[in-house]
C-alpha cells in the first residue's frame, strides 16, 4: 500500500470515536460504530456533518477515504491486541467510493499490511444509495459481502426513503433512523408502521438495528418487533479509543 500522508500541521489529520452496538436481548455490546472528525491547525476539530460535504463538493473524498480507513485499521488491531472481544467497527463509505471498483483492492491492502480479516469492518453507506440509478453501488455492495465485509445502511426510512429499492441491494444490516425510534409509544399506528418496517428489513435477509434509542421501553418495543440490534443513549455515547478500552 502506498504511504499515506497522516499528519497536518504536526497533528493527526484525523481522529475516530466509538459508540457501542447493543444487542437488546443480551445486553452485550458486540460491535461498535465509529465516527470520524478531523484535526485542522486553524479550525480545531470539525465533525462529519461539517466536512463530509466539503470534501464531497470539492472532490476530497478519495484523499480522505484512506486516512479514515487507516485508521480504523489501527483501532482494530489496538482492540485485538488489547483483548477487547467484538465482532466488527463500522465506518462511513461515502458513494463515491462505493462506486469506485478500486475501493476493495485498497480495503484487502489494508487487512493485509495490519493482518485483519474482512469481517472486522462493516461499511456503512448512506441511504441516498437506494436512489441510484447506475448499478455500480449495487454490484460493489455484493462485491464487498462475498469478500466478507460487513455493509450497514444508514438512516433508513427518511422521509422520502425508497423503500423498495432495498430488495436491490445486498446488506447485513439496516440502520432505522431515530426519527422512527421516537415515533414508539406516541401512537398504537405509528407503533405498527414501525413494526412493520422492521418486517420488511428482515424479509429481505438484513438485520434492523436501531438508532437513537433513549430508553429501556424502546428497546423491548423493538426487540418484540423483531429488532435486535440498537445504539444511542441508552447503549453508550461516543468515546475516544483510550477511553473505550478502560
Amino acid at each position: 500500500m502506498p504511504e499515506t500522508e497522516t499528519t497536518v500541521g504536526g497533528l493527526r489529520a484525523v481522529g475516530m470515536s466509538f459508540r457501542p452496538l447493543r444487542d437488546i436481548g443480551t445486553g452485550r455490546s458486540l460491535s461498535y460504530i465509529s465516527r470520524t472528525h478531523l484535526n485542522s491547525p486553524d479550525m480545531g476539530i470539525l465533525m462529519p456533518e461539517t466536512f463530509r460535504p466539503v470534501a464531497e463538493a470539492f472532490g476530497k473524498t478519495q484523499q480522505l477515504f484512506p486516512l479514515e480507513l487507516l485508521q480504523l485499521a489501527e483501532s482494530i488491531r489496538d482492540m485485538r491486541e488489547a483483548e477487547r472481544v467484538f465482532n466488527w467497527i463500522s465506518m462511513e463509505m461515502p458513494l463515491s467510493i462505493l462506486r469506485d471498483r478500486a475501493s476493495v483492492s485498497l480495503l484487502d491492502k489494508v487487512c493485509e499490511q495490519f493482518s485483519l480479516t474482512p469481517n472486522s469492518f462493516c461499511f456503512a453507506i448512506p441511504e441516498a444509495v437506494l436512489a441510484e440509478s447506475n448499478s455500480t453501488a449495487a454490484e460493489n455492495t455484493e462485491r464487498l459481502r462475498r469478500r466478507g465485509y460487513h455493509l450497514m445502511l444508514t438512516s433508513f426510512g427518511e422521509s422520502g426513503c425508497p423503500y423498495i429499492k432495498l430488495s436491490e441491494l445486498s446488506v447485513d444490516y439496516v440502520m432505522l433512523s431515530p426519527s422512527l425510534t421516537q415515533c414508539l409509544g406516541k401512537k398504537e399506528r405509528t407503533d405498527q408502521a414501525v413494526h412493520s418496517i422492521i418486517t420488511f428489513i428482515n424479509d429481505q435477509q438484513a438485520e434492523p438495528v436501531a438508532d437513537g434509542v433513549k430508553n429501556s421501553a424502546q428497546a423491548e418495543a423493538l426487540y418484540e418487533f423483531g429488532c435486535n440490534y440498537c445504539a444511542g443513549p441508552l447503549s453508550g455515547e461516543y468515546v475516544l479509543l483510550d477511553e473505550l478500552l478502560e
